[in-house]
């Protein structure tokens, strides 16, 4: 089979749930034994009209703490990636395990005591706490993705450049992070998600106070209303799709704008 012929099964595949989730929104009362939905209704339309102002503010608040998040963990894995990637020091990969920990540890076993930890530091209830504990829990991502980044283009390019007066900023600025944007956007990626779709230590350590759309879909989730969790769940996924497209778009046009396509 050729690749478009796998490539249209993998589509179709992916397609699948969209389609019943849009079956569900559209139609109400669709349930065994029709297989194909009857009777439309645009009642979960109509209530998502109703409630766009609530929608609405939930998407920008959960938007901008997981841009911030992906900002802060790329600021905070710069320099530990570049020097996990050349350096050679007793104990690495020691330390690389214990750095990439919080990916693998259940977030519920650390949340209660960064809850206690942020109360007395005066963060709960806050965007900076937020953002803050899902920094924590997801930096190891772009770690990961920021160290294979450094270690495939190796240190050619900054000893170049400092061969030629440059200094460690103007290296890092203008040298390092372009080479580094296809690791930055992959490890962003992963944050952005992970972030965007938190649900437990956004409602912990925001309180409620702190919008969030999983917060404001997880209801639903959980009730008997099923087409108003189908409709959200679809606008939920919308979100990161509309935002990596725009990403795709950028990052396409600066690399036309520099003769790389």
């Amino acid at each position: 089979m050729k690749s478009w012929g796998w490539f249209g099964i993998i589509a179709m595949a992916a397609a699948l749930p969209l389609l019943v989730l849009t079956g569900y929104a559209l139609a109400p009362g669709w349930s065994w034994p029709e297989v194909v939905p009857t009777r439309l209704s645009a009642r979960t339309l109509d209530f998502l009209a109703g409630q766009h102002a609530q929608i609405g503010r939930s998407i920008i608040s959960s938007f901008a703490y997981s841009v911030c998040t992906v900002a802060l963990t790329l600021a905070l894995c710069l320099a530990p990636a570049r020097h996990l990637a050349f350096a050679q020091f007793p104990g690495k990969r020691l330390v690389e395990g214990l750095l990439l920990a919080p990916a693998l540890v259940p977030p519920m076993t650390f949340s209660m005591g960064v809850h206690v930890a942020f109360i007395h530091l005066g963060l709960v209830d806050t965007m900076a706490g937020v953002v803050l504990v899902l920094s924590t829990f997801s930096y190891p991502y772009m770690l990961r993705a920021l160290v294979a980044g450094y270690q495939s283009f190796g240190t050619q390019y900054a000893r170049c450049a400092a061969n030629l007066g440059a200094g460690r900023m103007r290296i890092l600025w203008q040298v390092e992070l372009p080479l580094l944007t296809p690791a930055i956007i992959a490890g962003g990626s992963v944050v952005f998600l992970v972030a965007f779709s938190e649900y437990f230590l956004v409602f912990l350590i925001g309180g409620g106070r702190v919008p969030s759309f999983t917060g404001y879909l997880f209801p639903f989730l959980t009730s008997s209303d099923r087409s108003t969790g189908a409709a959200l769940t679809l606008i939920f996924l919308l979100v990161p799709l509309a935002l990596f497209g725009l990403v795709d778009l950028l990052v396409a046009r600066r690399a036309r704008l520099r003769g790389m396509g």
